[in-house]
């Protein structure tokens, strides 16, 4: 069954709930150090490029991935890419499809070496900064402006994958939002050597949705982040509503949208990842967004991806 993240996770103190997982966390980090510790890693043959997170769910992983495989077409390069096989992901999976070729297996090691006999020369992973059996030649660690590092503690008393010190096997900070010196400041406590890019979405398809009265709905890492970035284009959004990451889209919930769309006289939109999760003999009655990535200084960024061509 699928949850929402905790609201504690994203205050900036100790709340009484975080206080008393704080032990459980303590193991987890503890699991997460022996299996670092027995992990082999692999080098290949092909550039391994990793878009990942600390702060689980809701950082923009999979439109970064999409991007730097952009990035690379335009040098001429054959990219793929890699996500290990989760149940729940087929949503990511359909939209990477829709723009780039992907390959997925249990591991992602054996993703790697299908993309090298398929004579792809790169591999992006989308997902997979902790695993650390595949050896990366640029790691790249993404956050939302907005939520950062949450309340800074581990996975369950807090939002994050793992402590910071992680940041030491990183090389490129993408950042949501705003520049923020303070953040940087803060991460950099944990590898001086990080460079920092900031990026923000535009909206492709917006006049499709000026002047109308709108009902947004998302199951993403954060649904808030949707319904802020629409109301910051100047949409009429008149209800939000919130599921849990990578939420199954019933029947039933289909219906009661709807619903709604008739009471509020309103139009139904979502996120292009949920608009895939919707069954495809319905998907008429309801519209996405489409969005583009803007870089701070692109150029700059893509000088850094463009060093691994050989």
């Amino acid at each position: 069954m699928k949850i929402f993240k905790p609201k504690f996770w994203d205050q900036n103190y100790f709340t009484i709930l975080s206080l008393l997982l704080f032990p459980v966390s303590l193991l987890y980090r503890a699991i997460i150090y022996l299996k670092n510790v027995n992990s082999n890693q692999k080098e290949f043959s092909i550039p391994v490029i990793c878009v990942g997170n600390i702060y689980v769910g809701g950082t923009g992983k999979t439109p970064i991935s999409l991007k730097i495989c952009k990035i690379l077409k335009e040098s001429d390069q054959n990219p793929v890419i890699i996500k290990k096989n989760y149940k729940n992901h087929n949503d990511e999976i359909s939209l990477i499809k829709k723009y780039n070729k992907i390959l997925v297996s249990k591991k992602r090691a054996d993703a790697i070496n299908q993309a090298i006999e398929k004579k792809f020369n790169f591999a992006v992973l989308d997902d997979g900064y902790q695993d650390l059996s595949v050896k990366k030649n640029l790691s790249i660690v993404c956050f939302h402006g907005k939520q950062k590092i949450g309340n800074g503690h581990l996975i369950p008393s807090g939002p994050l994958r793992e402590n910071l010190m992680a940041l030491k096997n990183c090389q490129i900070i993408l950042i949501n939002g705003k520049k923020d010196l303070e953040f940087e400041q803060k991460l950099k406590r944990y590898n001086s050597k990080l460079d920092f890019f900031y990026y923000d979405y535009c909206l492709k398809n917006i006049e499709n949705f000026k002047n109308k009265k709108l009902i947004a709905f998302a199951g993403i890492g954060n649904p808030q982040n949707f319904f802020d970035f629409l109301k910051e284009n100047h949409l009429n959004i008149v209800k939000e509503i919130s599921y849990p990451d990578h939420y199954q889209y019933s029947e039933k919930d289909l219906e009661n949208l709807n619903k709604l769309e008739n009471l509020y006289k309103a139009k139904l939109i979502t996120t292009e990842k949920d608009f895939l999760r919707i069954n495809p003999f319905v998907r008429k009655k309801f519209d996405h967004i489409r969005i583009e990535l803007k870089f701070e200084n692109e150029e700059s960024f893509k000088n850094k991806i463009k060093q691994l061509i050989k």
